[in-house]
């Protein structure tokens, strides 16, 4: 199996285990990706405050995943996915989908503790801003931190990325356990610190901001070790 140094030329940014790849999949498969997913019946969709969503792969609960075989076009990409990180312990067997209109975000939040510690996101549409900031458990005690079990680590800094069409955001260890991510609801959003802002495509010249004017999806891979068949027969 080839090493998972493969993937330290993605790595960006000062946090371990963080990792971007730009053009992920082509734009023919992005347009196959988003007419899948809005062929799925309305049935599938789950309206939310400030999103809709499609869950696929089956229910999470909290003693592990009732599972439904994922649909042939995401086994393509989550094998895909699999085959390219080589950083899941199993097959990507949970994946959510996230529509977001031009002025949508999501609130600061952690993935739950039912997934194995990697995510990865496909973006579709629409760029963005993701921010990462410290849990609040962590920032209550960056100043006196000399040594952590992820090793010499001073603080643990807040940061931004932006996530264009076809990428892959990929993050792990410290940056997933530690960090909470959020997406401001904003139609415009500056990107002028994000930790890879050299790969932003941007018509503004010298004004460092994304505008978002079309609607962005992303579909959130991960690993639900526990599966359990007979979840909900007591």
């Amino acid at each position: 199996m080839e090493s998972r140094d493969h993937l330290s030329k993605y790595k960006v940014g000062s946090v371990p285990t963080l990792y971007y790849i730009p053009d992920f999949i082509s734009d023919s498969d992005q347009k196959l990706l988003l007419n899948h997913i809005y062929a799925a019946p309305v049935s599938k969709w789950k309206s939310l405050k400030n999103r809709r969503l499609q869950n696929w792969g089956g229910i999470v609960h909290e003693k592990g995943l009732l599972p439904q075989d994922l649909p042939p076009w995401l086994t393509k990409i989550t094998e895909k996915i699999n085959k390219e990180l080589q950083l899941f312990h199993s097959p990507i067997n949970h994946v959510l989908i996230n529509e977001y209109l031009p002025n949508q975000g999501i609130m600061a939040h952690q993935d739950g503790p039912a997934y194995f510690p990697v995510v990865a996101i496909l973006s579709l549409g629409s760029p963005v801003i993701m921010d990462f900031t410290p849990h609040s458990s962590i920032a209550d005690s960056t100043s006196n931190i000399q040594e952590t079990n992820h090793g010499n680590l001073q603080n643990y800094p807040p940061f931004s990325i932006a996530l264009m069409p076809c990428s892959l955001l990929v993050f792990k260890d410290m940056a997933y356990s530690d960090y909470l991510h959020a997406i401001k609801d904003s139609e415009i959003q500056q990107y002028d610190t994000a930790v890879n802002a050299s790969e932003v495509e941007n018509d503004d010249g010298d004004l460092k901001v994304i505008h978002r004017s079309a609607t962005r999806v992303s579909l959130t891979c991960r690993v639900v070790s526990k599966v359990h068949k007979n979840l909900f027969r007591f």
